[in-house]
């Protein structure tokens, strides 16, 4: 393709990655006002969140796959098709049970998008030059993180609109984006009519993982964490995992190729992506909460206080992008930004209900800084290793685990806020003598509290914040020490690997 042709399909292509990621930072901001109005509880806060996120962590992979079988273009239409009809229906959901059911649907369109944006990008630019256009996915994914957040808060204040309109603004510009990728998207497919798509297998990897994290999310609060319980929850998807693991072994066409997840480079890049989707995911989605309940601030001036991450994932992700392509070299920057973002947790570790604003958004532009230099690398740094036949299986493998990261980490730290937050209430409400009752897991309908116990509630969850990010930093330490293991590669010109190498990972840069 010229370079023409690839800034027309790719203005259809970051306007679709534009949607899918805006639908998710516009929810970030509102949610309380949303779970609020809707009579929703903590646990239910979290779902609403790791709903969209676990929908889209088990299909991704299968996504990934049909990419690499069918039209690209096709399935990227479907895609938005889905994503279209479950952001509809979440603008008309009338309870939180319905609102969670809907996200799920929307999460499939969302992690489709997500995936085949990138593995239409990857058939398209070599992956020395993808560095380049992985700095404008960063500019989108950071336009799409401050202005939601911005746009959700705007919409939720504005009484004429409501939350509802959260989910319906997706619409207008969902219908644009189909529109301009049926008139510039030009990909060659290459029909398989022996094609198989391993469904056995990604219904084990599914069933296995959702299990997990229903475990995760109950477990401390329902039952104990040594309990039958967990036994079940826990072995049982032990059980089913290694079922599925049994099964893309034996399998022609596997969900997850088992012989690129062996491969040095693909695996760290895995294990480092795990990381930062559980510290980027799980810490992130809380900062919004943080701002509104803890600190008693509006949605739209929760938005505008997080402009200090996406600011930094813009700078880093455009400038490294570009560094990248000129050098050929990933490892130092994703290095860098492990780091980095291991250092911004840490500091967002010392947070309370009063800390100084200033001091917090220092502490945001850090970890934006190091999400831009390392997130969307590690996905360049695997496309790097395989030919392109396996590009949409590889690419669906690494953000099947970094979705799964995030997955987790929503509902890992969203336990240990909901945790940390009963014990805080109670020890609060001890001191002005009064009795705690409840599980403290009740409404977060906080306006309708009297004032001094919304004192309490606020401080609580202000005070609580800090917890999770320091959790945040550890899951991050062992993304730095994958990526310290990571081969010092020289990022190949060309789209697809030559016939000598396709089974072997790239020669050490000298």
């Amino acid at each position: 393709m010229t370079h023409r042709q690839i800034l027309e399909a790719l203005s259809g292509l970051l306007l679709v990655l534009f949607v899918a990621m805006i639908s998710s930072t516009i929810v970030s901001v509102a949610l309380p006002q949303i779970i609020g109005a809707l009579n929703g509880t903590q646990s239910q806060y979290t779902w609403v969140v790791t709903a969209s996120l676990l929908a889209a962590t088990a299909s991704t992979p299968i996504w990934g796959k049909l990419a690499d079988l069918f039209s690209k273009k096709t399935l990227l239409q479907v895609s938005i098709v889905i994503f279209l009809l479950g952001s509809l229906a979440s603008g008309f959901a009338q309870n939180t049970g319905q609102l969670i059911a809907f996200r799920a649907f929307q999460g499939l369109g969302m992690g489709a998008l997500q995936i085949l944006v990138q593995v239409i990008i990857a058939a398209m630019i070599p992956p020395k030059e993808r560095g380049k256009y992985n700095g404008y996915l960063g500019g989108v994914m950071a336009v799409a993180t401050v202005g939601g957040p911005l746009l959700g808060g705007l919409i939720a204040d504005t009484s004429w609109l409501g939350w509802r309109w959260c989910f319906f603004i997706a619409v207008p510009f969902t219908l644009i984006a189909f529109v301009l990728l049926h008139k510039t998207l030009k990909v060659t497919t290459v029909r398989r009519p022996d094609a198989k798509v391993d469904y056995a297998g990604a219904t084990l990897i599914a069933a296995g993982v959702s299990l997990l994290l229903i475990w995760v999310t109950f477990v401390g609060g329902s039952f104990d964490w040594l309990s039958w319980q967990t036994a079940v929850m826990v072995g049982g998807a032990v059980i089913i995992l290694a079922l599925a693991v049994l099964v893309e072994s034996r399998v022609k066409e596997p969900v997850v190729p088992l012989h690129i997840v062996r491969m040095r480079t693909p695996a760290l890049a895995i294990l480092a992506s795990l990381a930062v989707g559980m510290a980027m995911f799980g810490g992130s989605v809380f900062l919004g909460q943080y701002f509104q309940i803890g600190r008693g601030y509006s949605p739209t001036e929760a938005g505008l206080l997080t402009i200090p991450m996406m600011f930094g994932v813009l700078v880093s992700s455009t400038i490294s992008g570009r560094l990248i392509s000129q050098s050929g070299r990933i490892k130092p920057y994703i290095v860098t930004g492990s780091i980095v973002l291991t250092v911004g947790f840490l500091c967002l570790s010392t947070i309370d209900h009063e800390t100084s604003l200033v001091l917090i958004g220092g502490f945001m532009m850090l970890v934006g800084i190091g999400v831009g230099m390392s997130m969307q690398n590690l996905v360049l740094a695997i496309q790097n290793t395989v030919p392109l036949r396996e590009l949409g299986a590889a690419s669906g493998a690494i953000t099947f685990f970094r979705s799964l990261g995030g997955t987790i980490g929503v509902s890992v730290l969203g336990a240990v806020l909901a945790n940390q937050v009963a014990t805080n209430i109670a020890e609060g409400l001890a001191k002005i003598g009064v009795k705690p009752t409840g599980s403290g897991t009740g409404s977060l309908n906080i306006a309708a509290l009297p004032e001094p116990i919304k004192g309490i509630v606020r401080a609580a969850y202000g005070d609580a914040t800090g917890h999770i990010f320091l959790i945040s930093a550890g899951i991050a330490v062992v993304g730095v020490i994958a990526v310290l293991f990571l081969k010092p590669v020289k990022l190949r010109e060309t789209v697809d690997l030559s016939e000598a190498t396709k089974q072997e990972e790239p020669a050490p840069a000298r």
